[in-house]
């Protein structure tokens, strides 16, 4: 583990963490990015290696920034999104990141606005 930078440890947690977890279409995956700017979480059908749905702090007229409140307007925007396409129940992959800040206040906006996980 000697001289591994920050982003190496992080990869090698994700990936850890990857072998358990994986989305279905049913149930897809909440994959969850943090960089030192922005925000992003999209929901993965890990079976057919699609995209169904995402949300990020840079899209225009979100009005979300890279902190804490903006990543709470994301995860909401992420669940309206899925809900249109009639996803309820998700599995959230926090990435390698801790559960704890911006990624925290993601998984609870969407929580709020009813996705469950």
């Amino acid at each position: 583990m000697a001289n591994k930078t920050r982003g190496a440890l992080r990869t090698a947690r994700h990936a850890r963490i990857r072998k358990s977890i994986a989305g279905s279409a049913e149930r897809p995956r909440l994959a969850v990015h943090r960089s030192l700017k922005h925000i992003s979480a999209q929901l993965i059908d890990d079976t057919t290696g699609k995209t169904l749905a995402a949300a990020s702090s840079i899209e225009k007229g979100l009005g979300a920034k890279g902190n804490a409140e903006g990543a709470k307007v994301v995860g909401t925007k992420l669940a309206e999104r899925a809900k249109e396409q009639g996803i309820t129940s998700v599995v959230f992959d926090r990435g390698g990141f801790k559960y704890h800040g911006r990624v925290a206040s993601l998984a609870d906006g969407a929580r709020e606005a009813g996705l469950e996980f």
